[in-house]
């Protein structure tokens, strides 16, 4: 699966992705803002107390130490380690002959750099510096002996730091302090803090966007399918003043469309009256002429620019069908237009098929069927149509062995006007408007028709009709 499969194709969704992760990022900022903080924080209250007590307890050892403003002495002398309980946040400093921290520990190489960087910076001069923090055990006998507040605090902390300083050539200074977890309650806090503000900021976000995208889903269904004459309602206008603008635009565009069409409409239907009128004129004149010949040439000249006539008025109109679609037996169509072919003494034949029912425009659909059928005809003699159909789609093929087409121009073929004198016979007639008018009539049904050449010589044409 790819990123753009997971990436959100609704106006809602990428404008709530968006704005989660910009929260994200801005979330992400906070939380290392904030432990920087935090960690400065935990040197200033543990860190510091740490060294200072550590600095105390190696003068008072006597340990070498850097030149520096001398403090007063404390008080128990310097040969005398520290070995005094103190309350506060540094617990006591031991002296002990060797590192007293279990080796086991994993240990803090940030904080042994704090501690060694303040005690270098005290004036003492030390050799290792090992730091590890471990939990504390609730039952530890030392809790119990010690104050009862500190004691309680020590467990909520749930931390200790225990450091090692090694004095060389002296032995070891040992210290246990308190160790504050703030990470993890940090993390929690971010955390909730992040719920909120998606609960807070993407909830009017998703809301906002569907009140963008629900108007836009109206159009983008009114858009597709619009169909002039259809007297469909306006859509409505809806959602923030720039979607409604669109909205607007779209009814006065569709209303525009519309009109035009039935100018249109009107202007064929006048070039139709006006051009059968002489023609009919002409067909009654042809009766006086003589010769049989001559009069049976003119008769079809007249058929056959009657016939053009026809194709022109349906391809133009075609857009604005009439007839409404309706439940077909596809298998009886195609056969009923194969009997017509077969009346007038065509060789063609239909394989049987069992019955499907199509929700689509009959007299459309004969017209495309027979149009192919008549091409095939023409140009092939022999003509087999098949049906065949699967879960998706339904095929109507209609086979022929005639010259075929170059493959160059099998598209070329259903441009209206377009006949291939090279290929086709120029004798019978026509004005190539047959594959024009079959193709859109099959897409207004949203199919589509294909041109192949047969092996062995042919052509055939294939209707594919969706399944519904």
């Amino acid at each position: 699966m790819t990123l753009t499969r997971l990436f959100p194709r609704s106006l809602p969704g990428q404008i709530a992705l968006l704005v989660a992760v910009a929260l994200f990022v801005a979330q992400a900022i906070n939380f290392g803002l904030l432990v920087r903080e935090r960690q400065g924080a935990r040197f200033a209250q543990v860190i510091v107390p740490s060294v200072t007590r550590l600095i105390d307890a190696a003068e008072r050892i006597g340990a070498p130490i850097n030149p520096r403003p001398e403090p007063p002495p404390p008080p128990g002398g310097p040969d005398h380690p520290p070995r005094e309980r103190r309350q506060g946040r540094g617990g006591r400093v031991d002296f002990v002959p060797a590192n007293p921290i279990p080796v086991e520990l994993d240990r803090r190489p940030d904080i042994e750099g704090d501690l060694r960087r303040g005690l270098t910076d005290g004036g003492v001069q030390v050799g290792q510096v090992i730091a590890v923090i471990r939990p504390i055990d609730a039952d530890r006998p030392l809790l119990k002996r010690m104050d009862p507040a500190r004691a309680d605090r020590l467990r909520r902390l749930g931390a200790e730091l225990m450091v090692a300083v090694e004095l060389p050539g002296r032995g070891w200074l040992s210290l246990s302090s308190a160790w504050p977890r703030t990470e993890r309650a940090l993390i929690w806090q971010l955390l909730a803090q992040t719920l909120i503000l998606y609960i807070v900021v993407l909830v009017p976000v998703l809301w906002a966007g569907h009140r963008i995208a629900r108007p836009l889903r109206k159009l983008a269904v009114a858009a597709r399918d619009f169909r002039p004459g259809d007297d469909a309602d306006p859509v409505e206008e809806a959602g923030p003043g720039d979607v409604r603008a669109v909205i607007a635009a779209y009814n006065a565009l569709s209303t525009r469309v519309t009109a035009m069409l039935d100018e249109k409409d009107r202007m064929l239907g006048a070039i139709g009256h006006d051009l059968r009128t002489p023609l009919a004129a002409l067909r009654v004149r042809i009766e006086s002429v003589e010769d049989e010949e001559d009069r049976a040439r003119m008769a079809d000249t007249i058929d056959e620019m009657n016939h053009t006539l026809d194709d022109i008025l349906s391809l133009a109109r075609l857009g604005r069908p009439s007839e409404p679609p309706t439940d077909v037996d596809l298998s009886a169509l195609i056969d009923a237009v194969v009997e017509d072919f077969r009346d007038l003494g065509q060789d063609v034949t239909f394989e049987e098929a069992p019955r499907l029912r199509m929700h689509l425009r009959p007299a459309l659909m004969r017209r495309a069927v027979r149009n192919l059928i008549e091409n095939a005809v023409k140009y092939g003699g022999a003509t087999e149509v098949r049906l065949r159909s699967d879960d998706h789609s339904v095929r109507i093929e209609v086979c022929d062995r005639g010259p075929g087409i170059p493959p160059e121009k099998l598209e070329k073929v259903f441009d209206p006007f377009t006949r291939l004198e090279e290929s086709r016979n120029r004798e019978t007639g026509g004005a190539g408007l047959g594959l024009a008018l079959a193709r859109a009539i099959v897409r207004d049904a949203s199919g589509e028709i294909t041109l192949a050449n047969r092996d062995g010589g042919g052509l055939v044409a294939t209707i594919t009709l969706p399944r519904t």
